[in-house]
């Protein structure tokens, strides 16, 4: 499938792509995500035409390799944002509360996507990106 849809870096800013388990809709409300939380990986604009469609392919590839081991269970999906000030890639998970199985499956994200040390990625439960009241969630771990 991945062969014959429009790369990520070729979308038009507003577009997603998501892809979840069967039977979750990529929406906080869904049972299976209300109260989970995601990782997030935010790229700037410049980041697109270098690195956001081979982070987009590893992403989808921990999701159907099962890179998670037995906290794969935990993973419903992962999106896809293409916006105008900058890209937006997050792993959401089912349990927020969870906290050795989220900070692994962050842990082994960060390490497949191939980030530096210093580059920190962070989980946002849902719940308070739902009542955040400026742009940014708080971020309720950091890997």
């Amino acid at each position: 499938m991945y062969s014959h849809i429009q790369l990520a870096s070729k979308l038009s800013s507003g577009c997603d792509y998501a892809l979840f388990k069967d039977g979750i809709q990529p929406m906080w409300e869904d049972g299976r995500n209300k109260r989970g939380g995601r990782w997030l990986v935010s790229l700037a604009k410049q980041q697109r035409h270098i690195e956001l469609d081979r982070l987009w392919l590893e992403t989808l590839l921990c999701l159907i390799g099962e890179s998670f081991e037995e906290h794969g269970r935990e993973v419903c999906g992962a999106v896809i944002n293409i916006r105008t000030k900058g890209d937006k890639i997050a792993v959401w998970t089912s349990e927020a509360e969870n906290q050795a199985a989220v900070l692994h499956i962050g842990r082994v994200y960060k390490e497949r996507l191939g980030l530096s040390m210093k580059t920190i990625i962070g989980y946002q439960a849902h719940a308070d990106t739902a009542s955040k009241s400026n742009s940014l969630a708080k971020n309720k771990f950091v890997v």
